[in-house]
């Protein structure tokens, strides 16, 4: 008998995990949306580019995503099931309810060790390929593609530039305007009619054919001024290394459980990327286990009331996870500071959600529900 129900309620497990795993996911990467159209239309990548970075964006919502799928999908399924007095026959026939705990705790730890999964493995190397392929969007597309008429472009180091007129056809600049602030004290403004952006092969670098301009130098230490004309000029520009394709040591968010206590053991306990590292660390564990905490947490929720209505049940949920991520976020913020050990601020969070749910459990188990305020409903 309690293996049959231990099976039914992991099947009615699954339909609600599901549509909240799509709905909640679906909504995160819609946070990105904006980002990826802008690389669209500055970099002009394709379809292709676009699918990719949105598969490897995935991961990293997913660590959010699945807890907070599983707390939703026991908390609706036992409001389901207490609203068709599901609950009560169980109980009238000898179940308990710490007996439900099994097939619970059961699907919340699969959950646990999917979510274990992402943050070790499938997170880190997600944002690691991202970063890769975003360096390698903006390293095989030659700007002079993506400069924009009438905008001052930031894109190369220690230079500001400003196009009116691009000609759609030969690709060459009209009423150029350049400010250059890599020789200080002098500050150099260059101002030509007619140039042309041209791509070094290989070191990520251009340079800029101006022809019939002027040059204005300013020396702000000597307090003298000169301008200078000329037939053709030629300014060396770098990228700015955020968009050069060099390798940057992966942060910690971008490395594996393993390597990151690596890390951790290189850097000395007063450096402030210690307790940046040392909280990453936690995080990686501590969010997995709030499946299991968050989970025990919905059963106690889920058979609070038999007149609840799934709306409810939903609002209940989000508020219950918004709780656990404002402390979460309030845990790292503190972490960082200083104010609370790496601990601390990581499994806080968990301990609250678990000394919750005993305190639900313990009112359930004593046929004393907790008598939720709700807005009243015409």
């Amino acid at each position: 008998m309690s293996t049959l129900i231990d099976r039914y309620l992991l099947r009615e497990f699954l339909p609600p995990f599901a549509l909240n795993l799509v709905f909640f996911t679906f909504v995160f990467l819609m946070t990105r949306i904006l980002e990826i159209t802008n690389m669209v239309v500055n970099y002009r990548i394709g379809l292709g580019a676009v699918a990719l970075m949105l598969v490897y964006a995935t991961p990293r919502f997913l660590e959010f995503v699945v807890p907070m799928s599983v707390m939703m999908a026991i908390l609706l399924t036992l409001l389901r099931l207490s609203g068709d007095n599901e609950i009560v026959a169980l109980k009238a026939g000898g179940i308990s309810v710490y007996r439900l705990l099994l097939p619970v705790m059961t699907f919340a730890l699969i959950g646990c060790l999917i979510t274990l999964l992402i943050t070790l493995w499938a997170a880190p190397r997600g944002r690691l390929a991202l970063k890769g392929l975003v360096a390698q969007a903006t390293r095989a597309t030659d700007l002079s593609l993506v400069l924009k008429e009438r905008t001052f472009n930031d894109a190369f180091d220690g230079v500001m530039l400003f196009v009116s007129r691009i000609d759609p056809g030969t690709r060459e600049l009209r009423d150029v305007f350049i400010e250059d602030r890599r020789h200080r004290p002098l500050k150099i403004a260059i101002v030509a009619p007619r140039g042309r952006l041209v791509a070094e092969a290989g070191n990520n670098a251009y340079h800029l054919e101006l022809f019939g301009g002027t040059v204005h130098r300013v020396d702000l230490a000597g307090r003298t001024a000169d301008t200078i004309g000329f037939e053709s000029y030629e300014v060396a520009l770098k990228v700015k290394p955020s968009r050069a394709a060099v390798a940057a040591p992966p942060s910690e968010d971008e490395m594996g459980f393993a390597e990151l206590g690596r890390w951790i053991d290189s850097l000395p306990p007063d450096d402030q990327r210690y307790f940046s590292a040392r909280l990453a660390w936690h995080q990686k564990l501590a969010i997995p286990a709030a499946c299991l905490c968050l989970g025990f947490m919905a059963l106690p929720l889920g058979i609070q009331s038999r007149t609840a209505r799934r709306s409810f049940g939903l609002g209940l949920g989000l508020a219950s996870f918004l709780a656990y991520y404002l402390l979460l976020s309030a845990g790292k913020i503190l972490g960082e500071a200083g104010y609370l050990t790496p601990v601390v601020g990581m499994w806080l969070p968990n301990a609250v959600s678990a000394a919750f749910g005993f305190w639900l459990m313990a009112r359930a188990a004593r046929e004393r529900p907790v008598q939720w305020r709700l807005w009243p409903m015409r």
